[in-house]
Formats: C-alpha cells, sequence, structure tokens
C-alpha cells in the first residue's frame, strides 16, 4: 500500500494516523519463501514533529509458517515488532543523504510493504523450534524422530578420528 505523505512533510507538527492493510501474502529472502498466515491492520502514525524531523512509527502483529530448524515441520511463528523511524526534512524534503539507504520512500510516497518487509528481514527469529526438545530428523534416512524411531545405526564416530579408524578396519581384515 501506497501513502501520500506530501501534507505532512510540508506543514511543520502536522501528523496523520492511517490504518493500514498489510498485503504481503509470503516473505520472500534467501532463505526460501514463507507465507505469511495471520497479519493485522497497523496503525501506522507520521508525524512532521518540530526540529524538521519526520518520524514513521506502528506496531506490527504477523505470524509467518517457518520450518522447525531440527526437524522441518511448518511452525506457525508470531513476529511483533515496533516501527519507529526519523528522518531530518530540509527545505520540505528528506535529506537526499538519508534517502540513499531507504528504498520506501519514493518522493512523498511511503511504500507500507517495503517499509514492513525490510522490518520482517531484520526482526526475523534466528531459530524457530516445533518445541523445545525436538529431535530433528535421522542423519541417514530422513525420518522425522518426533514421530517415531528408525532402525538407522546411530553411532557417530568424531571425523578427527577417523586415521586411527581406519588403521582397526585394516586390523579386522588380518
Amino acid at each position: 500500500m501506497i501513502i501520500d505523505i506530501s501534507s505532512v512533510v510540508t506543514c511543520e507538527n502536522k501528523s496523520l494516523t492511517e490504518k493500514v492493510q498489510i498485503e504481503l501474502e509470503s516473505f520472500v529472502s534467501r532463505l526460501g519463501e514463507f507465507p505469511i498466515i495471520e497479519k493485522a491492520p497497523i496503525d501506522l502514525q507520521i508525524a512532521n514533529i518540530d526540529g524538521g524531523k519526520l518520524r514513521i512509527s506502528g506496531t506490527v502483529d504477523l505470524a509467518a509458517s517457518i520450518p522447525c530448524s531440527r526437524c522441518l515441520e511448518e511452525v506457525p511463528t508470531r513476529i511483533h515488532f515496533d516501527i519507529d523511524k526519523e528522518f531530518r526534512l530540509e527545505n520540505s524534503a528528506i535529506n537526499d543523504e538519508e534517502m540513499e539507504d531507504i528504498d520506501y520512500l519514493i518522493g512523498f510516497d511511503l511504500d507500507v510493504d517495503k517499509l514492513i518487509y525490510g522490518e520482517i528481514l531484520v526482526n526475523w527469529p534466528m531459530k524457530v523450534l516445533c518445541k523445545e526438545d525436538c529431535k530433528g530428523i535421522c542423519k541417514v534416512c530422513g525420518m522425522n524422530l518426533n514421530k517415531g524411531d528408525c532402525n538407522c545405526q546411530r553411532t557417530e564416530l568424531d571425523p578427527r578420528m577417523a586415521a586411527i579408524q581406519d588403521v582397526f578396519n585394516k586390523f579386522k581384515e588380518v
């Protein structure tokens, strides 16, 4: 959604509050594509505060379907963050130096979805688990160990001891 903020930028001490729907259906990054399964409207406040600053603030609540880091089962994950951006205004325009880093403000148009995308990227969880004691998947057959045990051999040898294991294997052949 694009919001025209020209009336706020050009008038000192003016503010605007918009109830904005998140139009993002999924979050796409280098990690993959994650569907957004729940999203609440945002009360976005845009204000031209004294001293020549533009402030954009609001609170975002949404849920995305993210695979568990151990067993790869889809986990509905709540993502909550506050938006609090502030820019200097010079002669009724946003400072050019700051504009180089901002892709969600084009002239006097605020692209809310680009703003939210950047904030989701920063607030993305480092690790998602379906449950605290998730057993993960078998490294041999790929079975989800939370659903049951597989018949694979689970003894893992320390890779640093591989040379010694080769010596033992040679003596077994004799």
